[in-house]
Formats: structure tokens, C-alpha cells, sequence
């Protein structure tokens, strides 16, 4: 018998976060998160995110044992200011068991119709910087710390619950030798001069915060067409601004203004913590950050994760700037191969970024969708 059991103290979260450590006890593939910090994001005191949404968080147990989570999200911005009914859920976990899945997937629905909604959508998180979709493609290679991992067998389960294909996304990776100079050291002499813009380059964080603000604004209008944006608020931009922009190399923060110091465009890349998070092995302590700050400064993986450009710059090229900036610092480095976060399948104008580089779509992931009726 499966029993469900709402998941609230600290000790149940706890339960909750360190599920998929034993789901994928052995996985050469599976990259664990900081238990520290999955505990924070699941935390109304400490993630805003819990300002405009709201969130449960679900345990399936048979024999005392846990089997399966998931989390279940209600974005009040996406329902009341978008007009989109939706009920998202993400975290969701699960050994080979359609009893257990299905256990899950009822409280799904069940919060959608308690909330007059009209479908439910995942797996996703609170907003677009959080991680999406189930892995369709690729599970012989290894996840990155911005991605969801999970057994083959998830397909089988969310097609037996009746669940549709909603939104498709791709990975990307080429060898950094593919970034031949000759594709873009050109072009951006002459897009600089047409429309007088300028790189911004970074040796200190400190250095990058007074942009923070604005590319987080530059986020939200650039990415403002996508399906399932919901822009980011400024209690979130102080939140993220806290937890990842330390995190990054400075060097890897670009940025691209005009004559009047506008933000025009900007880049974000990770050196890959894969590796260094699965020595780690969800704990910072006692040598869990070593592994972290060894990555962060040897790593020979880059992680491209987000670019962003305004909507009346887009399709003029500007990218070029960042990708001669990039080619630079990577050089320097002597980064080898070179990663995309997710991106929609359907987004040719981003796909197409990449056309230069010879990239190779190594995983394909997606959501998943059905009404509630």
C-alpha cells in the first residue's frame, strides 16, 4: 500500500531533499545538488520566490520507507496576471512503480482542481531559472548542476497517467576548438562601430553587481516571448544576486552597452561543477568546497548558460561581441569543451546562435501536459 504524506518540518524536507541520493545511489551520471542550498530553496523565509507562489511538497512511503516526491507549485503571477491556469510540479522522483507515480500525480491534480485550474505542466520549478523538464535523451551522459537527471523509465510513467509532450529542449556541446575566431572577430569590429557598443569585462565580483540589477531586467524583456516566462521580481533578483553571481567566475559575467552605458546584451557562463558535486556529495563540508573552488578555477568544461539581448537588438549580431570576449578568456584558460543549458527546441533564433560551432545535441528532454478535468 501507498501512503502520501505532506512534507512541512525540517526534518521531513530534509527527507524530502536527500530522496534522490539513494534513488541514484551508484549513478555514475546523476550530479547531486548542495543539500544545503535545495534546503533553502524549498525554505518561504528564505526563497522569495514564496511571495507570488505557493508550494507543497509531497512524500510517497510504502513500508515506512520513502519511494517517490514531488513538488507542487501554484505561481500566482503565471495564474492571475498571465491568465494562465496552470498547476506546475517539479522535484519529482520515483521508483519503477505506476502505483507510486500515479499516488503523486493524483495530489497534482487534486491542488488544480481545489484551485479552479485548467492543467497541470512539469516537470518545472517556480520560474524559468529554476530547472525543467524530464530526461528523454542522454542518460548515459553526465547532468549539470542546472539540470534535472532521471531513469528512463519516468517516460513510461507520465504516458501511463495520460500525460502529453508540451514543450521540447535540446543540450548542446562542441569541443572548444570548434570556435574558430574567424566567424565572429569580424563581424563584431564592424556591429561594435554600426551601432557604438562596447564589451564590459570583469576581474571582480564586486565589480559586476551594479549590473546585476539590469541584466536581471534585460532577462525579463528578453525572455519575455518564451512559453512559461514569468519574469523574475526584485525580491528575487536580491536572491539570486546572493546565491549564484559569487558563484560564477568573474571573468565569465559579459556584458555589452551602448554609448550610453545601456545594457545591450549580456552573457553568463559556469566553469562545470559536475564532477566536483559529485565528490561533494551534497555536503559543502568538511571538503566539499574544496572540490567546488578547484572546479571554479580549473575546470576545462564551460557551461554556457544564459545570453540575453534586448528585443530591438536581437538579429543584428551583437552576439558576436560576447563570443570574441568569450573566445578570449576561454583561450586563457585553456577550456576544452564547451556545454548549453536547455533550450527550447522550437527557438531557431537561439539554435541558431550556435550554427558556427558544429555543435552536437547530445540530451533532449521536455514536459509534460494534461488537462484537468
Amino acid at each position: 500500500m501507498i501512503t502520501i504524506k505532506e512534507l512541512q518540518t525540517k526534518k521531513e524536507m530534509e527527507t524530502f531533499v536527500k530522496f534522490p541520493f539513494t534513488l541514484y545511489k551508484g549513478n555514475k551520471y546523476w550530479v547531486p545538488p548542495i543539500i544545503k542550498d535545495e534546503m533553502e530553496s524549498f525554505n518561504p523565509e528564505a526563497n522569495p520566490a514564496f511571495q507570488t507562489a505557493e508550494a507543497k511538497f509531497y512524500g510517497a512511503y510504502k513500508d515506512h520507507k520513502m519511494v517517490g516526491r514531488i513538488a507542487i507549485i501554484v505561481n500566482w503571477l503565471e495564474v492571475n496576471d498571465q491568465k494562465i491556469k496552470k498547476v506546475r510540479f517539479g522535484w519529482f522522483d520515483f521508483i519503477d512503480d505506476l502505483e507510486v507515480s500515479k499516488a503523486l500525480l493524483d495530489k497534482v491534480f487534486d491542488t488544480g482542481k481545489h484551485h479552479n485550474l485548467e492543467y497541470a505542466e512539469g516537470p518545472m520549478g517556480f520560474s524559468n531559472l529554476d530547472k525543467v523538464g524530464v530526461l528523454t535523451k542522454g542518460f548515459e551522459e553526465l547532468s549539470t548542476m542546472a539540470t534535472w537527471y532521471n531513469h528512463a523509465y519516468y517516460v513510461k510513467h507520465y504516458e501511463a497517467y495520460g500525460f502529453k509532450v508540451e514543450k521540447e529542449y535540446v543540450e548542446n556541446r562542441f569541443p572548444f576548438a570548434n570556435a574558430k575566431p574567424i566567424f565572429f572577430q569580424k563581424a563584431e569590429k564592424l556591429i561594435r562601430k554600426r551601432y557604438n557598443l562596447r564589451p564590459v569585462n570583469f576581474t571582480k565580483t564586486e565589480d559586476v553587481m551594479p549590473y546585476v540589477d539590469k541584466m536581471f531586467d534585460l532577462f525579463n524583456s528578453s525572455y519575455a516571448t518564451l512559453s512559461s516566462f514569468v519574469a523574475v521580481t526584485d525580491a528575487q533578483k536580491e536572491y539570486f544576486k546572493k546565491k549564484y553571481i559569487s558563484f560564477i567566475n568573474p571573468e565569465y559575467i559579459k556584458f555589452v552597452v551602448n554609448d550610453k552605458d545601456e545594457l545591450i546584451c549580456f552573457g553568463i557562463v559556469m566553469p562545470s561543477f559536475s564532477e566536483a558535486l559529485q565528490k561533494a556529495n551534497g555536503k559543502l563540508f568538511p571538503f566539499g568546497f574544496l572540490h567546488l573552488l578547484k572546479a571554479k578555477k580549473y575546470s576545462k568544461t564551460a557551461l554556457f548558460y544564459l545570453i540575453g539581448v534586448q528585443p530591438e537588438y536581437q538579429n543584428k549580431g551583437v552576439t558576436a561581441i560576447l563570443f570574441n570576449e568569450y573566445f578570449k578568456v576561454m583561450s586563457a584558460k585553456g577550456i576544452e569543451n564547451c556545454i548549453r543549458t536547455p533550450e527550447l527546441a522550437d527557438n531557431m533564433p537561439v539554435r541558431r546562435l550556435w550554427k558556427n560551432f558544429d555543435p552536437e545535441v547530445y540530451a533532449e528532454r521536455c514536459t509534460f501536459v494534461k488537462d484537468i478535468e
